[in-house]
């Protein structure tokens, strides 16, 4: 593990942590913002997605793709109400998709924006932003639909109206 890997990770969650609090306060939901992913500087979470760190992509898909699992995602889902894996029921069945809160949708999308902000840096667009969920979208994803189309919907909009929606946004129920 290189030492460099642990400030440059450090430094990584706490842009994405600005940027998801940031459109957290733009929707409405800023204590969500606040205290969002305060999981990634546990033991658990910190030090593998420093073993793997690369910059340009997610530690815990870097770790996935070289062990098949990653126990800081384990560790992330399981407790984050704002990823639609903690969403899941009913395993032994095939699993079953529940229906998100409003609030942890909202703050799903603020996630996705964090974390676009965080790897495209100056680069970063609402277009790229919404051609990477059209990208998730043709993989089979255990979301339910409603929350599907609630990210589709919102990354559209920003796409065409811009900032805008974020009043919109704000405005649907809590």
């Amino acid at each position: 593990m290189q030492l460099k890997n642990v400030f440059r990770h450090f430094q990584k969650i706490c842009v994405h942590k600005y940027w998801v609090f940031y459109y957290c306060c733009k929707v409405g939901i800023p204590i969500q913002g606040l205290f969002h992913d305060i999981s990634k500087f546990s033991p658990t979470e910190f030090w593998e997605s420093v073993k793997y760190y690369q910059g340009n992509i997610s530690p815990i898909d870097a770790c996935k793709k070289e062990n098949g699992w990653s126990s800081a995602w384990m560790h992330h889902k399981g407790i984050n109400k704002h990823h639609y894996e903690y969403w899941q029921d009913n395993f032994d069945n095939g699993g079953t998709p529940i229906e998100m809160p409003i609030k942890y949708k909202k703050e799903m999308l603020c996630d996705y924006l964090g974390a676009g902000r965080a790897y495209y840096g100056k680069d970063f667009t609402y277009m790229k932003e919404y051609d990477w969920w059209q990208n998730k979208m043709k993989k089979p994803l255990a979301m339910h639909p409603n929350d599907k189309a609630f990210i589709t919907m919102w990354l559209s909009k920003l796409v065409n109206e811009g900032n805008i929606i974020f009043r919109k946004l704000r405005e649907t129920e809590k």
